[in-house]
């Protein structure tokens, strides 16, 4: 790797439903703070699914002008205050040229709220009524686009749209556009507002989420009892920096990003490749940058959505790229126990979790974790945080359309 430059983070920003602030959130996953509750955006009596993981207590006024918060979808809104908390820890902004500042932000599916909205207006009250700022408002870009217009990054702005994987491709791009010259610093991660009638309809009639109406038996990543995942939402940012640059303004470090792996299944829409060929290759793909060893102590995030194909598929998955041995070894968890599923912004706040599992040595927990499947056979950490000194911590995604992606983090 030593003709690569090194990329570390330097700054971290949450809105997530266990928590506002990148601190909050991380305090509330070690602690396993169930983030899910019954839907309040809209009334549930005709779905199949009750519950979600919602933000709770935004203020969107607290980052936004009034004219802003009326001219952006929820997704926007929650990308752009990640990204100013991520900011201004980082303390990046002035110290590097406009030019060389980049943006590269996720989602999965975009102003969703915005498009129900304005096609109801359509149909009840005709064509006049929609408004002019709807495309604006509803395309995938829109966070990166406004990220950047704040932070005046002149550098690359774009979104990356691959579903679940969204949040970890941006990262793991954004990470490969600093180690190869094009840019400084980059602020990336990945934003979702999807909890609304249109999208909890259409997840349902895919049977894919939960219709459990109980908050402790509903996100069951590697459980027996698990019937699908739940509708999360929410945004995390992290602010990527060239490593040099950040030791000489002695910025705060989180970890190393030193390894990224994206593949496609090239298999279905939306199932997995069923021997998990693709998800494997993007996990040793990460794994060998990062110089993986055997003597490694492994934490790996798993994408872990409770879904009863997707947790068998990815324990095969885990277990091809670590081999058997090392894959019992490993710890793994799935936040998503706590956050629920937030679709586009999952592989971000996930990535966070294994920076702050790195840096303090305490492992999140699976919690609801009652009833491990006996083909989900790994160490699942259940129900409460553990410590362990973790070297190498790996985060997995995998998306509709058959996109994987692992990043893979080490201490500085």
């Amino acid at each position: 790797m030593s003709e690569y430059r090194r990329v570390v983070v330097t700054g971290i920003g949450a809105v997530t439903p266990v928590g506002n602030q990148a601190g909050e959130t991380w305090n509330s996953l070690k602690n396993g703070v169930n983030g899910i509750a019954p839907i309040t955006f809209f009334d549930t009596e005709k779905f199949k699914a009750k519950l979600a993981a919602e933000v709770k207590g935004f203020e969107p006024r607290e980052y936004l002008e009034v004219n802003d918060v009326l001219r952006t979808d929820r997704y926007t809104q929650l990308a752009v205050a990640a990204a100013q908390q991520a900011v201004d820890e980082s303390g990046v902004q002035g110290t590097i040229e406009p030019e060389r500042f980049a943006v590269f932000f996720g989602t999965g599916i975009g102003g969703i709220g915005t498009f129900e909205k304005e096609h109801t207006k359509l149909m009840e009250r005709g064509p006049r009524r929609v408004s002019s700022l709807f495309v604006p408002m509803m395309i995938a870009n829109m966070a990166a686009g406004m990220i950047a217009i704040r932070h005046d990054c002149r550098g690359t702005a774009m979104p990356a749209v691959t579903a679940c994987a969204s949040g970890s491709n941006a990262i793991g791009e954004a990470m490969r556009m600093i180690r190869h010259g094009y840019a400084d610093a980059v602020i990336t991660g990945g934003t979702e507002a999807a909890i609304n009638e249109s999208a909890v309809a259409g997840f349902s009639n895919m049977q894919a989420l939960s219709a459990s109406e109980n908050p402790n038996e509903a996100s069951l990543p590697f459980d027996k009892r698990r019937a699908g995942f739940v509708i999360g939402e929410g945004a995390v940012a992290l602010v990527l920096e060239e490593y040099e640059h950040a030791k000489e303004r002695n910025a705060i470090i989180y970890g190393e990003i030193c390894g990224y792996g994206s593949t496609c299944d090239a298999y279905h829409i939306t199932a997995p490749h069923p021997e998990g060929r693709g998800g494997a290759r993007a996990m040793t793909d990460a794994m060998a940058e990062a110089g993986y060893t055997k003597e490694d102590v492994v934490y790996i995030n798993a994408h872990g959505t409770g879904t009863p194909m997707n947790d068998l598929v990815e324990t095969a998955v885990i277990k091809k790229a670590l081999g058997e041995e090392a894959a019992k070894r490993a710890f793994v968890s799935s936040t998503k126990s706590m956050t629920g599923h937030m679709l586009g912004a999952a592989g971000a706040l996930e990535a966070f979790a294994c920076l702050q599992t790195l840096r303090e040595g305490v492992i999140p927990p699976t919690i609801n974790l009652q009833e491990q499947d006996e083909a989900c056979d790994l160490n699942c950490v259940p129900n409460t945080a553990v410590k362990a000194d973790i070297t190498l911590a790996l985060s997995n995604s995998l998306g509709f359309g058959g996109h994987n992606a692992c990043l893979a983090f080490r201490k500085v």
